[in-house]
Order: structure tokens, then sequence, then C-alpha cells
């Protein structure tokens, strides 16, 4: 299925949750945010919440400074 990452459109797993899309990409979820459809997507939930085809995913990534 494809969904439109960051702006870009992107393949991913049929069946994937917001657990599985951001282990897909190696990407660690206590660092950061997501929404979907311009919804904002609880951490507590990742493992429920269905990415289906279509969807606008954004994932924001935390960075500290100094």
């Amino acid at each position: 299925m494809f969904i439109h990452l960051n702006g870009e459109k992107k393949e991913v797993p049929e069946g994937s949750t917001v657990r599985t899309l951001l282990d897909h990409l190696d990407i660690k979820p206590e660092r950061v945010a997501v929404e979907i459809n311009d919804e904002i997507v609880r951490k507590a939930t990742y493992g429920d919440v269905p990415v289906r085809d279509g969807d606008r995913v954004e994932v924001v990534q935390f960075m500290g400074g100094g």
C-alpha cells in the first residue's frame, strides 16, 4: 500500500500500525511525534492505530541542541 510520509509517496507493508511503520522505517518511537491525516496519534496507541492506504503521515523527530 502507499501512504504520503512527510509529503513523499512511500510504499509500506499492508496491515501496518503506527508502531510497525516506525519499526519498518527504523525510527525509535520514543523520539518522535506522529500525525495521521492532521490528527496527532498518542504514543500509547501506536500499536493499535492502523495506517491505511492513502493516509497522510507526518513523523517529526525531536532534536536536541546546545
